[in-house]
């Protein structure tokens, strides 16, 4: 057995097991709740530069395969499980999850309290971790220094990190519906497949293109995906979006993109305590009262007078919005949440 240690920044330190590669990674510690999907976790762009705790118990015995991953590699800063499957029984499995983090240079920690680790964070906010699980022994003092050297995740742009590094077009299915401009912040594969299997051509463009550009390929819609960072760090990004905005064209935001959407329209985003990641969140639909139980990764949210706004003038059902007695976008946004 080797040792490891997870240690966080207001000095908590709990003791494990290495699991995945030896070695040393610092970043923002947050829990996901769902009890599988494990592999589009860790493969999931808007992970980048984050510490990922898994609330359920026993992780991996699905194991991994290609077709699962959401993107081509494992994005996640590092890994924490309480007991790691020792098989993978699946008939879909092509290699275990521990095959899998070593491949990805995935530096975790296994058998730690992680009710304990997840109960610490609700109470005290999302925080700044590392996971110490290297040969060369270091004391508490020197991986508390180095967790609190790390930067927070308040302020970091990463949509360059996760974007594509050039455009790319993906034929529609089933017949032709339209052309949508997809702007790169971290999308998934399989949010493309979707939008590909109801007959879009999609035309993707990295996150560093211009209005003007995306405007050239004359799309029928814009579509800004997922991602990870601080929507505040995304100035470009939102100034771009206003510009689009500005065609009349429908616009769809997702997560990342809903956020960037609020603060085009004027609105401030600002970071949840401890954010909410799983396929078990549930929602509450102000309108009728009625909870709902779905699938959601975020970490920051616009206000609420954001969410008023949107409720007022029907952009919750992509409707043409009115402002000052005026028609302006029509849109659609939501904040990465399905029943």
């Amino acid at each position: 057995m080797h040792k490891a240690h997870l240690v966080l920044e207001d000095g908590s330190i709990f003791e494990g097991e290495r699991y995945g590669v030896a070695g040393v990674t610092v970043g923002e510690l947050v829990f996901a709740t769902g009890m599988t999907g494990y592999q589009e976790t860790l493969t999931d762009p808007s992970y980048a530069g984050q510490i990922v705790m898994q609330t359920f118990p026993h992780i991996g015995i699905t194991g991994t395969n290609e077709t699962d991953a959401e993107s081509s590699k494992v994005w996640v800063a590092g890994y924490i499980v309480r007991e790691p499957s020792r098989i993978a029984s699946n008939y879909r499995s092509e290699k275990t999850l521990d095959q899998n983090l070593i491949e990805n240079n995935i530096v975790g920690i296994s058998n730690v309290d992680t009710r304990a680790i997840t109960l610490h964070v609700r109470s005290l906010g999302a925080m700044r971790a590392g996971i110490f699980s290297a040969d060369e022994s270091m004391s508490s003092d020197e991986m508390l220094a180095l967790v609190r050297a790390a930067p927070e995740m308040k302020g970091q742009s990463l949509s360059g990190q996760v974007s594509t590094s050039k455009g790319y077009r993906i034929h529609g299915e089933n017949g032709h519906v339209g052309k949508v401009a997809v702007l790169d912040l971290g999308i998934k594969k399989s949010t493309l497949e979707h939008l590909a299997m109801r007959g879009l051509e999609i035309e993707v463009f990295p996150a560093d293109i211009s209005a003007a550009e995306i405007l050239a390929s004359s799309p029928d819609g814009f579509f800004f995906s997922n991602g990870p960072g601080d929507p505040e760090a995304s100035g470009d990004q939102v100034s771009m979006l206003r510009e689009l905005l500005g065609t009349n064209k429908p616009f769809f935001g997702i997560c990342f993109g809903n956020q960037l959407l609020g603060r085009a329209l004027g609105f401030d985003t600002y970071k949840l305590k401890f954010g909410h990641r799983g396929i078990n969140q549930p929602v509450i639909n102000k309108e009728t009262g009625r909870v709902e139980v779905v699938s959601m990764w975020t970490s920051k949210a616009a206000y609420e007078e954001y969410l008023n706004w949107r409720m007022s003038y029907g952009a919750l059902d992509g409707l043409a919005d009115v402002l000052d007695g005026e028609p302006v976008w029509r849109y659609l946004d939501v904040r990465h949440a399905m029943p």
